[in-house]
């Protein structure tokens, strides 16, 4: 069979948020709507810039790109690129003419809009750029208002606000093609929502989350430590049908003490079923079960698209398990419903593996497992990240929580079908003990508190 010609890539020019930025380079490079073959490639970029230049093979892919992330303000079709307004006229002047002209003709309207990086510019100034562009062939009208067509100059000034240049670093020109969903953020924010708890995911965290499992529409996506279900919104607005599990009896029926403040008990639309319903998304909510994750309640087979989830820590959601009473350390613990039930400590290296373990076997396969892995970062190596023989890792990305922790978010995808040999490979591998060290989590984090606060009080002594 005859090789498929390479498809011709087009420029295009993704200005990007300036928050999460380690998370910014899995999700600039998405699979076509959740599925497909790859289809952009960076090939301009600093890691820390807001401006990243990507090939990608078509305009319509590029907005599917935008109808998926949060992490993006807008993309644009570029025309020309230069360190100085000399290089970006040049630019422009050998782009070819047959790409403008269709957005340049008599009976079209369009605007011309300016965004700086760093620096604020005055109206005069900004007058003053768009008219040197008058060697351009813009035959259309100008229409401030509702433009057919909208150009933008975009100018970045470095990362410095102490020592902002005179002139620009990089310029760039580029006609407006789509902007990113960053409006989600507000829409979906935590403070509106009616059901949450103590480690309720932040709504931009929650779609990072959900792209980066390549989640679309039709997938199943499970969360094996559900809490209020804020990792499940994510996943079903993008069409996916959703279900989790959860050891804690009151939050999966929404009864007990709430976690808002001058509010004592749960209301009666306190669940996360009524949290789906809040954004239009009930019909994909499958449901959501009491049970422990270290003893899955599913039949054997591949049943999930993609595991979402975040784990307890041990911090502010106890890290626990069900046990018999020789197991048990803790006395039984009785709900509001009279639901009683016996609970063991549950180490972090052991939620881990059971994690990648589960995943290996339910998971379809290509389907991925996205979860956050919290580390004390003076002890941090790459070895301490949990393998499986059947799960690849895709990405790694920290986010800080203090001087000398923070939590990094894991993507893996499953490549190898799950057999009974793969159950406890990881006890054969050399690398486990220092997966060990995950457990003393807790006694670290608040060991850094404690001397973060002996600190203050000294100083403040002083």
């Amino acid at each position: 069979m005859a090789a498929r010609p390479p498809v011709p890539l087009g420029r295009f020019l993704l200005l990007l948020a300036q928050e999460h930025l380690e998370f910014r380079l899995p999700v600039s490079a998405p699979r076509a709507g959740g599925g497909g073959a790859a289809f952009a490639s960076l090939i301009f970029f600093l890691f820390q810039s807001p401006f990243w230049i990507l090939n990608i093979p078509s305009e319509e892919m590029a907005r599917r790109i935008m109808k998926r992330t949060v992490c993006a303000k807008s993309i644009f079709e570029l025309w020309g690129h230069g360190r100085s307004a000399g290089e970006l006229y040049a630019s422009l002047k050998n782009y070819p003419m047959d790409k403008m002209l269709p957005y340049l003709q008599p009976d079209s309207t369009y605007k011309i809009r300016i965004h700086t990086f760093n620096k604020t510019l005055t109206q005069a100034q900004k007058i003053k750029k768009i008219d040197a562009l008058e060697f351009l062939p813009f035959n259309g009208k100008v229409n401030l208002k509702n433009p057919e067509h909208v150009f933008w100059i975009l100018e970045d000034y470095g990362m410095d606000p102490n020592n902002v240049p005179e002139e620009p670093f990089d310029l760039y020109f580029g006609r407006w093609i789509a902007d990113g969903q960053r409006e989600l953020i507000e829409s979906y924010s935590v403070k509106k929502r009616h059901f949450i708890g103590n480690t309720s995911m932040d709504a931009c965290l929650s779609f990072i989350m959900a792209n980066h499992g390549r989640v679309k529409p039709n997938d199943i996506v499970y969360d094996p430590f559900v809490g209020t279900g804020g990792l499940l919104i994510s996943s079903a607005h993008f069409g996916a049908y959703v279900c989790g599990t959860d050891i804690d009896y009151n939050t999966i029926h929404g009864l007990g003490k709430a976690s808002r403040k001058n509010q004592k008990w749960r209301g009666p639309d306190e669940n996360i079923r009524a949290n789906l319903r809040q954004y239009g998304l009930e019909k994909y909510y499958l449901d959501a079960l009491v049970s422990d994750s270290s003893r899955p309640v599913w039949r054997k087979g591949m049943l999930f698209d993609a595991i979402i989830t975040d784990p307890p820590y041990g911090i502010r959601e106890a890290t626990r398990r069900t046990g018999s009473q020789k197991e048990s350390v803790k006395s039984a613990e009785r709900s509001t419903e009279n639901h009683i039930f016996i609970s063991s400590n549950y180490h972090l290296s052991d939620i881990f593996f059971d994690l990648l373990k589960f995943a290996a076997e339910y998971l379809v396969m290509g389907g991925r497992l996205v979860y956050w892995l919290p580390i004390y970062r003076p002890e941090y190596t790459e070895e301490i990240i949990p393998r499986h023989p059947c799960l690849k890792l895709i990405s790694n990305c920290e986010q800080m929580l203090s001087s000398h922790t923070s939590r990094r978010l894991i993507t893996m995808e499953k490549v190898k079908e799950y057999k009974d040999q793969d159950q406890n490979s990881y006890l054969l591998d050399d690398q486990y003990m220092p997966y060990r060290g995950h457990n003393s989590f807790r006694e670290k984090y608040f060991s850094g508190v404690t001397k973060r606060i002996a600190k203050e009080e000294k100083d403040n002594q002083k």
